[in-house]
């Protein structure tokens, strides 16, 4: 059963008739964010992962014959109403919530001991605790893909490159401007280990939700005079600092933002201020990719896309949000190939399932998916399973791709990963999983 909630209301969008069909159903929550400053991120990423579902549905009817269902739940990108989505999402279907994806730090950081205690996994695609790689003491978290501080590192190389070798990166200056929320302050640690190795200066500066006063911090900025600035904006934030820039006279080509300030919405807004922009990206924008068009012939077509508007099909949020769809589906395939076909998960086999994930190049190919993700494969020591990056630039139009995978640098990243999983795991008072064990 699919239905949209919204602001406590219930709206019945679509039914599928008969128990029989209710319990032939694996249901996934969509608890995402259609309103408010960061909005054309839920919205784009939230109706990617509904339209490869709905995709799969119409074209192959599910998945091995269990239809996908999903049902809408604002959270408003706050975490209470994260929290309370989950609540309220976690014992629909036939066998409750397969995964939550909070697309959100702050919501994931609030619903980590709930998923444990409930089994039901959390996938924090390219975002939430970096520290959650390490399987061993975060067994129901997955930040699939690539990391924060993966990310950082990947970014730092790719600043190095620009520069002519890593060595020229000592004595350079870089300001990190951040989201002053949990999600902002995930890298401020590698950004210090980082600056430690290389001998650059990092400066942090915070810009207060939701961003859209900048003044002061790029009046900082122009007197700091860096070499190079991070951007760890989200939503208004975006436009709004790629604007301040211009008006201070920082050059755009010098400004590095991560890939929740990598899509249309946040440059499109600034207009000429954005042009040069570079951000990072673990998955690429477009509707050429053979899996975009099956969503096209088998959804659009046919008037049941979750996007109102069309301009947005294949833009960053919504390709992310293909990407995500094909995590989920394809992890709920690997649980089946295992716990049984035909019929629906459960969040504990759905974990398994995500733990031993593979989507190699083969895979992609046959997903349609080449070149719109990189290949991913996860273990039980390895909730992240991929790390590597590439950069993308906008010339006022597109977004055009100026480096190929850069891969993040594990030389810092995992002991940073363990060293932290195993603080978190003394906190909690948690015993770490035997990864030799599991099967």
């Amino acid at each position: 059963m699919k239905r949209i909630i919204a602001a406590g209301t219930v709206a019945l969008a679509t039914a599928f008739a008969g128990t029989a069909a209710a319990q032939n159903e694996q249901f996934i929550p969509a608890n995402f964010y259609w309103v408010g400053p960061y909005a054309p991120g839920g919205s784009g990423f939230g109706g990617g992962m509904i339209d490869y579902f709905a995709m799969l549905n119409e074209r192959d009817g599910g998945i091995n014959g269990v239809k996908l269902t999903w049902e809408k739940c604002e959270t408003e990108y706050r975490n209470d109403r994260g929290v309370e989505c989950y609540e309220r999402s976690k014992k629909k279907g036939p066998t409750g919530a397969t995964v939550i994806h909070p697309l959100s730090t702050g919501i994931t950081y609030s619903l980590i001991d709930k998923s444990i205690a409930d089994k039901i996994p959390l996938i924090s695609m390219g975002y939430g605790r970096a520290d959650s790689s390490d399987g061993r003491v975060f067994p129901y978290v997955f930040p699939l893909i690539t990391n924060y501080w993966s990310q950082n590192t990947a970014k730092i190389k790719f600043i190095g490159m620009k520069e002519g070798g890593m060595d020229k990166l000592k004595g350079k200056k870089i300001v990190n401007i951040y989201h002053d929320s949990a999600y902002g302050k995930e890298t401020i640690p590698v950004l210090d280990v980082q600056a430690k190795k290389y001998g650059f200066q990092i400066t942090h500066i915070a810009v207060p939700h939701p961003g859209n006063e900048q003044q002061s911090q790029w009046l900082q900025v122009r007197q700091i005079r860096p070499d190079w600035v991070i951007l760890r904006g989200w939503g208004v934030m975006n436009p709004t600092a790629l604007k301040a820039a211009a008006k201070v006279g920082f050059p755009r080509t010098k400004i590095v933002g991560v890939w929740w300030s990598g899509a249309e919405e946040d440059v499109i807004p600034a207009g000429d201020a954005a042009k040069g922009y570079i951000a990072a990206g673990f998955n690429l924008p477009g509707t050429n990719f053979p899996v975009m068009q099956d969503i096209l012939k088998h959804v659009y077509k046919k008037g049941k896309g979750d996007m109102e508007d069309s301009s947005r099909i294949g833009s960053i949020y919504h390709t992310r949000g293909v990407v995500a769809g094909i995590v989920t589906a394809e992890a709920i395939r690997t649980a089946q190939n295992r716990f049984g076909k035909g019929k629906p998960i459960t969040g504990e086999q759905m974990r398994w399932g995500i733990e031993n994930l593979n989507i190699d190049d083969k895979r992609l190919k046959q997903l349609g998916a080449v070149g719109l993700m990189n290949a991913l494969k996860v273990s039980c020591m390895d909730h992240e399973g991929g790390g590597a990056v590439k950069f993308i630039q906008w010339d006022g139009r597109k977004w055009n791709v100026i480096s190929d995978w850069i891969a993040s640098d594990q030389s810092i990243v995992r002991p940073m990963i363990e060293a932290s999983a195993a603080q978190y795991a003394k906190e909690k008072g948690i015993t770490p999983r035997d990864c030799s064990r599991e099967k």
